[in-house]
């Protein structure tokens, strides 16, 4: 348990320390609300005010095998973001959130540029419910790992080298259904085992966990339309 989760827990049942933790996360309570308004939010904004109760909120409901009190907090900070935005009208012709988040760097060379093309085409349309309704599942069921679909636009592997680890990886995990069981039972994705069995740099498989998670649901899951995303990794049988 680190530092900021140790607060936040201290923080539940003493008000002093509650106050003390928000002042100390200003900063980045601002940086959540600015990402999900992709503007820049400041103190005077009624954005801010939301963040501000939803990190509140966000202290009230936090136990410790929810992972990280910032990683939920964002995603707590998020969902009252939007439900306020969408509530104002901003969001009657708009997608939740776009798919090509998810996406990684692709090399020039491959096809996954067409992919990514497509599906960002296919994403604008605003018949394409099925799509929508994805993104709106899989978000849903990132929250229980402390992340959220937009979050995988940070930790996405870039370099063809790492996105054949992630892969293997990936692949590993859904061919040991015991594994798939344990992770979603316990949150925690199986490390040692990974490392150990697919030969995989732990650094890896730590720098990109969510990614790998992610894709796990993606795959595993009824997501037709975000799977495409994951065709490179369903191409990556060995490890």
């Amino acid at each position: 348990m680190n530092e900021i989760d140790s607060l936040a827990l201290e923080a539940k049942a003493d008000p002093s320390n509650r106050e003390k933790l928000i002042k100390k996360n200003e900063f980045y309570i601002m940086k959540c609300a600015s990402k999900t308004c992709h503007r820049y939010i400041t103190k005077s904004d009624d954005e801010y005010s939301i963040s501000l109760m939803a990190f509140s909120q966000a202290i009230d409901n936090y136990e410790l095998e929810k992972g990280s009190f910032l990683n939920f907090a964002n995603v707590i900070i998020k969902r009252r973001l939007i439900d306020y935005i969408r509530s104002q009208g901003k969001y009657n012709t708009e997608v939740f959130v776009d798919p090509i988040l998810f996406d990684t760097e692709p090399d020039e060379e491959n096809d996954d540029v067409q992919i990514r093309m497509a599906v960002a085409e296919q994403v604008t349309k605003q018949d394409n419910g099925d799509l929508k309704l994805e993104i709106q599942d899989a978000t849903q069921n990132f929250s229980a790992y402390g992340f959220t679909f937009i979050d995988l636009s940070e930790c996405s592997p870039r370099a063809a080298k790492t996105k054949k680890a992630c892969a293997m990886a990936v692949n590993f995990m859904m061919q040991n259904p015991i594994l798939i069981n344990d992770l979603r039972s316990t949150r925690q994705l199986p490390l040692k085992t990974i490392e150990k069995d697919a030969h995989i740099p732990r650094k890896i498989i730590e720098r990109h966990r969510k990614y790998i998670i992610a894709a796990i649901e993606i795959l595993s899951g009824g997501y037709p339309h975000l799977a495409e995303y994951m065709r490179y990794i369903r191409e990556e049988k060995s490890y």
